[in-house]
């Protein structure tokens, strides 16, 4: 389905996201909430107004890169739009990374200021002296280190008045790093343009997101999942943000829940799993929303048990900015990611990126004008991955005749067993079935004859422990669910899984590490 944009030669995001709700009259309406505190939009106005001007008075200009490290709160809007006012680029940094991660990042991007939050300033501080292009470090929360700038002394003294940059729809907005589960991060570089798309399209059309709703993301900020549920989306209708600033432990997401009532919940797969561990209620929450990795048919089964609300599953990506396929509220179709999101457009293809026809397996691409533009220093693998109009996701799906698509794994995750292929996704699916398993992950591991079959990583619900006979029991349970090829030959049970701060498994690390549990 086609959905263009029409917009001014001149256009600012900032201006769209923050000063339309003013000019709207919502000035008043409340923006965000934070634990126990609650900001307007003309609160946030004056936030975002404040840091463009402190910005310029330390001789940001347009296109430089602003990079923030930040926790989820009040002062993310105000950074993030800030920075985009005066036509600077904010780039949204990973808070779970580590000193070298953030080297890397500071380095490549060639960021002239660091926004960071006081608790995360012990990751930097060993790489200050590498950092070859940072000029300032502005503290949230803190002061810092001698030279470092306090963030609310520096905002303090600023005019609360701003005038958006006259920058175009196709300038450079924002960055996001992707997650560097195939190699190296890549600096992913997106437009003025992209957020309103992704908020026209699945925001309004799919999520039918009103001014009325208040939206809670688990998924944090820094990433591309986030980001919408979090700060665009609800700013795009004059709706409200909840901000968590700690880590979505199921505890603290079932209390957030309670104190705020939002109407819509963002999460990932593995958060609703725990949760469904623990005691809890979702009070006015009329839709969850669940991206990063492929949702499992019993998770959304038995949350639509437990609680009465549909998980809607989609999927999306850092280059894509949002959601680009996904199911519909009362529609969801269960084991499938759903259907594409109108304005976008997607293709099945072969190796040779040949069209397959529906119930074979190939490689997704797909169109939308939500798209990033390249990959910054990145001019071989921009032209791997963004084809033209089409970005090859590098994901494995088939589409049946209605429409849906069935997400089946990473191109590089793929299994050959015995010259067929088998999916890790319709494995895991299949093993978080047995009522012992809470998670797990599927890779490739040779046998005796350097033979490629399925091996099972689990981790145990909180009521059962390790035992032979258990493991036989969920081998025996997949062996009956499933050919008798797909089952797992060894099962190695483990406290977690690697993630990445989306929710994907990073199957690469297990399948470099651990020590065999079982054999047969």
């Amino acid at each position: 389905m086609q959905f263009e944009l029409k917009l001014p030669a001149v256009f600012n995001a900032a201006d769209y996201f923050v000063d339309r709700n003013i000019r709207e009259g919502k000035g008043n309406k409340v923006a965000v909430k934070c634990q126990d505190r609650s900001f307007t939009y003309a609160q946030i106005q004056e936030g975002v107004n404040r840091f463009g001007n402190a910005l310029r008075s330390l001789g940001i200009r347009m296109e430089d890169r602003v990079a923030l490290l930040l926790l989820d709160t009040e002062i993310y809007p105000q950074s993030f739009f800030g920075a985009i006012k005066i036509g600077a680029v904010p780039i949204c940094l990973n808070t779970l990374m580590r000193s070298k991660d953030y080297e890397y990042f500071l380095n490549d991007s060639r960021a002239r200021i660091l926004v960071v939050d006081e608790s995360l300033l012990d990751w930097i501080n060993p790489v200050r002296s590498n950092l070859r292009f940072l000029e300032n470090i502005i503290v949230v929360n803190g002061a810092g280190q001698t030279g470092d700038l306090s963030f609310s002394e520096l905002v303090s003294k600023q005019s609360a008045a701003l005038e958006a940059a006259p920058t175009s729809p196709d300038d450079a907005c924002f960055w996001l790093y992707s997650s560097g589960s195939t190699g190296q991060p890549k600096g992913t570089v997106h437009l003025q343009h992209d957020m309103i798309f992704a908020a026209e399209t699945y925001g309004k059309q799919v999520l039918k997101i009103r001014e009325d709703d208040v939206c809670f993301s688990a998924a944090k900020l820094f990433f591309a999942y986030g980001l919408g549920n979090g700060l665009y989306f609800p700013f795009s209708v004059g709706a409200t943000a909840v901000y968590l600033p700690d880590r979505p432990a199921p505890e603290s997401v079932f209390e957030t829940v309670r104190q705020h009532k939002p109407t819509l919940y963002f999460g990932v797969p593995t958060l609703f799993g725990y949760m469904l561990e623990k005691k809890g209620e979702l009070p006015g929450v009329r839709l969850c929303i669940s991206a990063g990795e492929a949702l499992p048919p019993e998770i959304f089964k038995r949350w639509r048990e437990r609680f009465g609300v549909e998980i809607m599953d989609g999927i999306g990506s850092t280059e894509m900015a949002h959601i680009y396929i996904s199911n519909r509220q009362g529609e969801a179709r269960i084991g499938s990611t759903g259907k594409i999101v109108p304005g976008y457009e997607a293709r099945i293809v072969d190796e040779n990126f040949h069209d397959l026809p529906d119930g074979e397996i190939g490689t997704l691409l797909v169109k939308g004008d939500s798209g990033a533009a390249y990959y910054w220093n990145k001019h071989e693998k921009t032209k791997e991955t963004m084809l033209g109009a089409w970005l090859n996701s590098g994901d494995k799906f088939y589409r049946d005749a209605e429409g849906f698509f069935y997400y089946v794994g990473r191109t590089n995750d793929m299994l050959k067993v015995g010259g067929i292929w088998v999916s890790p996704i319709e494995v895991e699916a299949c093993l978080m079935e047995h009522p012992a398993v809470l998670e797990c992950g599927v890779t490739g591991a040779p046998d005796d004859e350097n033979l490629i079959k399925p091996k099972a990583f689990v981790v145990l619900k909180e009521a059962y422990k390790y035992s032979p006979e258990l493991e036989k029991d969920i081998k025996a349970y997949v062996k009956k669910t499933l050919a008798h090829y797909k089952y797992p030959r060894w099962i190695e049970f483990v406290d977690a899984l690697p993630k990445t701060a989306t929710g994907k498994i990073k199957r690469f690390q297990l399948k470099e590490g651990g020590k065999e549990a079982a054999i047969n």
